[in-house]
């Protein structure tokens, strides 16, 4: 069943345009904690519009190559609001990029996974998907973030959870290497893996189309998301006091920033891949979930190597014992899951039952 693509309003790029302006105006200025809320909002709700415009070129180019841009644009701005804070406060973000790559693991894999296969398999019994391409991709984060996650507590080169130059320029060089061949692989050798299964059976939902936008609406649409790129980036600096005091006065763990950043930057694609999921698309769903997981990772780990070499920062990356449990869960469990190539309402609710745990720990370590 195919739908009308219903078109661009004008708000989705009055929202940019007004976050440039009040970014602008606010850059570099002392500002007052309600002038820094309204921000916030602003901040989101940019967030949702630079994820539209990723949507609508993602609609133009199909699958895989959509999925793919709107996990690469979504990675940007988590990049982006990490490398600001970064660079705001040395001292305080030590824990920043390893908290927020291990949230967006977490967020991906456990809660975006599991939402999916929950609501197809409440709709149709069984969530039916191609096992090629996402367990591959499993394959890739498994090993990216067992290197670039875990293997930092336990190396001896350098005091902490952290990597010696060496090492961390290795782990950097690794990560982007993987994603790439990881991209080359859904978008050129092996695209048939990330489209759905080649016939419907009696299990699966009528999949709604909605049909691609105009070539002249994805330039506008691409020029939307650059737009809101930089505003999401920019304002992330000028509020990251706001985060940082609400942290400080409710006495939330430092966890709580990663998780807000994550948050934020995924939530939209969250949305997305419920929708998709609702429409019978779980393979869209899954693609989202992976790809995002993998681009926060592989994109994540040599930006934050760089800024760390570059500027002589001090990086922590190694997890500690309980979030390595629960990496370790969550990476075992999703293989489980991904394999067969179907799921049931079991491993959807299996999924979102670590994804609470995970939340509950970030507040109550």
């Amino acid at each position: 069943m195919a739908t009308k693509f219903s078109g661009l309003r004008p708000s989705y790029f009055a929202g940019p345009a007004l976050a440039l302006v009040l970014l602008g105006i606010s850059w570099d200025q002392p500002l007052a904690t309600p002038v820094l809320f309204i921000l916030g909002l602003v901040l989101i709700a940019t967030v949702f519009f630079a994820v539209h415009h990723a949507e609508v070129v993602a609609l133009r180019v199909g699958e895989p190559f959509g999925s793919l841009i709107l996990a690469v644009a979504v990675t940007i701005i988590e990049v982006g609001m990490i490398v600001v804070l970064m660079l705001d406060s040395p001292d305080n973000t030590r824990n920043l990029a390893r908290d927020t790559v291990f949230t967006a693991i977490m967020i991906t894999t456990s809660g975006m996974v599991g939402a999916a296969l929950l609501i197809k398999s409440l709709r149709r019994k069984v969530a039916t998907f191609s096992p090629e391409g996402v367990v591959g991709a499993l394959a890739a984060l498994a090993s990216l973030s067992i290197l670039s996650l875990v293997l930092p507590s336990f190396t001896t080169s350098s005091p902490g959870p952290t990597f010696t130059g060496t090492q961390l320029a290795f782990a950097a060089v690794a990560s982007l290497v993987l994603y790439l061949t990881f991209v080359g692989m859904q978008t050129v050798r092996h695209r048939d893996y990330f489209l759905p299964p080649a016939r419907l059976n009696s299990t699966q939902s009528i999949t709604v189309h909605v049909n691609p936008p105009s070539s002249k609406q994805a330039v506008w649409s691409a020029i939307g998301l650059l737009a809101s790129l930089v505003a999401v980036v920019g304002l992330a600096k000028v509020t990251s006091p706001l985060i940082q005091g609400a942290v400080t006065t409710f006495g939330f763990p430092q966890t709580v920033v990663a998780l807000s950043i994550a948050g934020i930057v995924l939530l939209p694609e969250f949305i997305s891949a419920v929708k998709a999921s609702l429409y019978g698309r779980t393979q869209t769903s899954l693609n989202l979930a992976m790809g995002s997981a993998l681009a926060s990772i592989g994109l994540t780990i040599p930006a934050i190597a760089v800024i760390s070499l570059v500027f002589g920062f001090q990086v922590n990356l190694g997890l500690g014992p309980t979030e390595i449990s629960l990496l370790l869960l969550t990476l075992f469990v999703s293989a489980l899951t991904l394999i067969p190539g179907k799921a049931t309402i079991l491993q959807g609710a299996v999924h979102l039952s670590i994804f609470g745990a995970f939340i509950l720990l970030v507040f109550t370590p």
